[in-house]
């Protein structure tokens, strides 16, 4: 938050979008790479512009010294998108460009799903879908209880919502006073075999989480300035935040968004051509 104070609100704004913007060309990147594996492209391509954000301006972060007991943490619930949570971790400068385009590769630690690796800055393993939450809220009580000040970031989701354990632990956060906890709700509306609306509708996803005691706003998921707003202010009572991200699955290219194929199809060769055509005109 330094940064803020010495730069206008629209000079970190662009930073940020201009940070989102070399994470889709390594995502582009790294999707190649692998080849005929999938990446999750869709899903990981709604939460860039979060994760470019938390990693790019708000979160409190030291990469020489990754064990820094007061660094904020951040937990990929939805622990399959890593394409937007890898290549965020890239610009801050635990991972090279080099370890970034290994993504997948025999040897690799850049698997399909998170795997804790402190050192490179993931800082939990995560990929059955539920977890998250509740493994945030652990890392929350014990930044209390030690006298921290660091926050936990969660990333959920909206699919994901469908699990009990995400509504057992969303009942337990206020009943702790967690307000150095902070949920993100990917809203992108789908989920691996269809619209949510169809197979499990979550509805007013803000009622909800208000019932269940959080403060609790909704944003654009993909207007930088909404998300940063929101997660620089102070906070003042005792109530965990959730944020209700509406975002666009597979956001930033034309093949992708709002494509639910893009959950799991691999990228092919014109797909990437076509990728770099769209980000150099952006």
């Amino acid at each position: 938050m330094e940064a803020c104070n010495m730069e206008s609100r629209e000079q970190v704004i662009r930073k940020i979008e201009e940070m989102a913007g070399r994470m889709r060309r390594n995502a582009l990147e790294m999707a190649l790479v692998v080849g005929p594996g999938s990446t999750h492209f869709g899903g990981g391509m709604s939460m860039v512009e979060i994760t470019a954000t938390l990693y790019g301006q708000i979160m409190n972060l030291d990469p020489a010294d990754p064990e820094w007991a007061d660094r904020d943490r951040f937990i990929l619930s939805k622990g399959h998108s890593v394409l937007g949570y890898y290549t965020a971790l890239a610009e801050v400068g635990y991972i090279s460009q080099e370890e970034l385009l290994q993504y997948g590769q025999h040897g690799s630690f850049l698997h399909g799903h998170s795997i804790m690796n402190r050192e490179k800055g993931i800082e939990f393993s995560n990929g059955s879908l539920g977890m998250g939450l509740a493994l945030g809220i652990g890392v929350a009580v014990a930044g209390k209880k030690r006298g921290k000040n660091y926050r936990v970031y969660v990333l959920l989701g909206d699919g994901e919502c469908n699990e009990g354990s995400v509504w057992e632990a969303a009942m337990a956060a206020p009943n702790y006073k967690l307000n150095n906890l902070v949920a993100i709700i990917d809203r992108n509306n789908f989920q691996q075999t269809g619209a949510n609306q169809d197979i499990m509708s979550l509805g007013d996803a803000a009622a909800k989480w208000r019932a269940f005691g959080w403060e609790t706003v909704e944003v654009d998921g993909h207007n930088v300035g909404e998300i940063f707003d929101v997660l620089s202010q102070e906070r003042l009572d005792e109530k965990p935040l959730a944020i209700i991200a509406h975002t666009i699955k597979g956001k930033g290219f034309s093949f992708s968004e709002n494509n639910n194929l893009w959950h799991h199809t691999a990228l092919s060769e014109d797909n990437y051509e076509i990728g770099l055509q769209e980000i150099s005109e952006k």
